[in-house]
């Protein structure tokens, strides 16, 4: 007489307990999905870079100019001495050997010397990189916040005349021209010509005549008056563009007819349930702008004499330095990489409907 086994005879030892289970949705497959999302992001991030490098080393290379001309402009220079200078600064060398000494210093993390100020260029950037984050930084706060409220008061009643108002008035505003917002406002408020008298200064950033902190603080502030509102008023619609976009997408979801039919006021809806929701679209265009803004900052600082890293570009393209605009260049494509990156990364974190 034949008997099946059952569970009671299989023998004990190795039992279905001791074997490993397969990985489920949120095992290792996730996590090379993520490995794979993140080295791929950094990957684009690399390659990217090494073609703005390239490409801002031969661009730079064709601008009109000598640069030993402009050093030694006014002054009594001999033919030797002239070929002396291009020796210093390796302009001698073929255009090949230029790039990998200056490939070879990047790696090192030095951005060369500056041909007008005879100085490293990481110096010059380090000493101006704090007025420019400051100008940069207010200015991005302000318009984010700004763009914010007025997008989310469009978005939520579109095609009122609020909605029509804001609209307007920040798409003109977008189509202006920086250089010329600036030039305006410098006319109007701080050339102390017709009937407006000179409220701000028309440059700098500190008086030098005042001394101690709290004057320099409120000297500061007062010089940066015009330069934030010429920033403002040029970036602030792309927020409130966007954050108008986004609240209309989310008005007609289920989950805030659920919230009024549980008796919410409207303004409660919106504040609490469609601009959190709203706010992701924006929170990437945020990272963006971080980026570009540092960069898009060079028409300001020259227009209101900022001392910062803008005005310094604007000098060294004069010259041209081609040592100082090569390394800002970089800087300025590194800063707008890095945040692009940092969208890319934090954007999955905010929503679970793009995560890897």
């Amino acid at each position: 007489m034949t008997t099946t086994p059952t569970e009671a005879d299989e023998p004990t030892g190795v039992g279905t307990a001791d074997v490993p289970a397969p990985a489920g949705p949120r095992g290792p497959g996730r996590a090379v999905r993520v490995v794979t999302y993140v080295l791929g992001r950094l990957t684009t991030a690399v390659v990217s870079l090494f073609a703005v490098i390239v490409a801002g080393f031969f661009l730079f290379r064709i601008l009109p100019g000598d640069p030993v001309r402009a050093m030694t402009e006014g002054r009594e220079v001999s033919a030797e001495q002239r070929e002396e200078l291009r020796r210093q600064f390796g302009l001698d060398q073929p255009l090949w050997q230029q790039f990998l000494d200056y490939a070879g210093g990047l790696l090192r993390l030095d951005l060369g010397i500056s041909f007008q100020y005879r100085e490293p260029v990481v110096d010059l950037i380090l000493e101006r990189l704090g007025p420019t984050l400051l100008l940069a930084g207010t200015g991005t706060v302000i318009a984010a916040l700004l763009g914010l409220f007025l997008g989310a008061r469009a978005g939520w009643k579109p095609g009122g005349r609020g909605d029509r108002t804001n609209t307007a008035v920040a798409l003109f505003f977008w189509s202006v021209p920086t250089f010329w917002l600036g030039l305006l406002l410098i006319v109007l408020l701080a050339s102390g010509r017709g009937f407006m008298p000179g409220l701000f200064p028309t440059g700098g950033m500190v008086d030098p005549r005042v001394s101690g902190t709290l004057p320099t603080v409120l000297s500061t502030a007062q010089h940066m008056v015009l330069p934030v509102i010429t920033m403002v008023a040029v970036i602030y619609a792309q927020y409130l563009m966007i954050m108008r976009s986004s609240l209309m997408d989310e008005k007609g979801a289920d989950y805030l007819t659920t919230a009024r039919a549980k008796g919410l006021r409207d303004a409660l809806v919106r504040r609490r349930h469609a601009v959190p929701n709203a706010l992701l679209p924006t929170v990437t265009l945020i990272f963006l702008n971080l980026g570009q803004v540092v960069s898009g900052v060079i028409l300001v600082e020259t227009v209101f004499s900022w001392p910062g890293l803008g005005q310094l570009f604007y000098s060294g393209l004069r010259v041209p330095d081609l040592g100082l605009v090569q390394g800002l260049f970089v800087v300025f494509a590194a800063s707008v990489i890095l945040m692009n990156l940092l969208a890319d990364l934090v954007y999955p974190l905010l929503d679970p409907r793009v995560r890897p």
